[in-house]
């Protein structure tokens, strides 16, 4: 069930099919168990927490046109009806989509029978350091990048030694047995700070990337994913001294 938060202005209905609409999807399930009430704890002083802090961040994007809430969590509904934001849509989530145990691929079939078209933004509130300018950035590259690719995500460059139980898997010791980082072929891990990609994708694929994703390397304290209790704490102190800013100076970089 969608609840849209009431506020004074109404949404300008016409100009949705004649420019990219961008749709925010923002899980927010309650009981988290590493890191206890992860999304609406005080977070740096800041009442509302992540949850709050995302929510601004997304807001005050004019790339986003709507921000759907997927939550079975009062306090989350709490936060979000004091946002008086039109676009801020607050869902339900059904009870079996908020265990433990749900999986990712069922919340995907689920965004498509909430969200009936556009483009569709998935992104966390556990990337903090994903502000309303990198959204912006990540939104016009995926933009910029269509036809030639059909999706995009957001990764992290992983230049280091790598092995599985018993040999390297990015780079060859029969070559050389400890080579320079730098000549090391890089690779990339999903940060999970952001997903694009058209509802049309969604179904096609039950996924939220198509078969050619564009591939958006972000700084990788930027991309700063909260995941335990000591990334909690370190992301509050991190956000504490940059007042909320990217911890880069620089944008994320793009991957030809």
């Amino acid at each position: 069930m969608i609840f849209p938060v009431q506020v004074t202005e109404n949404i300008p209905m016409g100009l949705v099919s004649m420019r990219n609409y961008v749709k925010v999807f923002l899980p927010m399930r309650a009981g988290s168990e590493r890191v206890p009430k992860k999304n609406i704890r005080n977070f740096a002083n800041v009442e509302g927490g992540l949850c709050k802090i995302k929510l601004e961040q997304l807001i005050t994007c004019d790339a986003v046109d709507e921000i759907f809430v997927s939550t079975d969590d009062a306090k989350v509904f709490e936060i979000c009806r004091s946002m008086n934001s039109r676009k801020i849509k607050l869902l339900e989530r059904p009870k079996e989509l908020a265990l433990s145990s749900t999986s990712t691929d069922e919340l995907i079939k689920y965004v498509t029978e909430i969200i009936p078209d556009g483009h569709i933004l998935w992104t966390h509130v556990t990337s903090p350091f994903i502000n309303s300018r990198l959204y912006a950035e990540i939104i016009e590259e995926y933009f910029k990048k269509l036809p030639k690719f059909d999706s995009l995500m957001t990764v992290t460059k992983i230049q280091k030694f790598i092995w599985n139980e018993s040999e390297p898997l990015n780079y060859n010791r029969a070559t050389e047995k400890w080579p320079r980082t730098q000549t090391i072929k890089p690779i990339w891990e999903v940060n999970s700070g952001a997903f694009i990609a058209s509802r049309e994708i969604y179904e096609m694929y039950e996924d939220r990337i198509g078969s050619k994703p564009y591939l958006l390397e972000m700084d990788e304290n930027d991309a700063f994913d909260i995941d335990w209790m000591s990334d909690f704490e370190i992301a509050e102190a991190f956000y504490s001294n940059s007042r909320g800013d990217s911890i880069s100076d620089s944008i994320p970089r793009i991957l030809n």
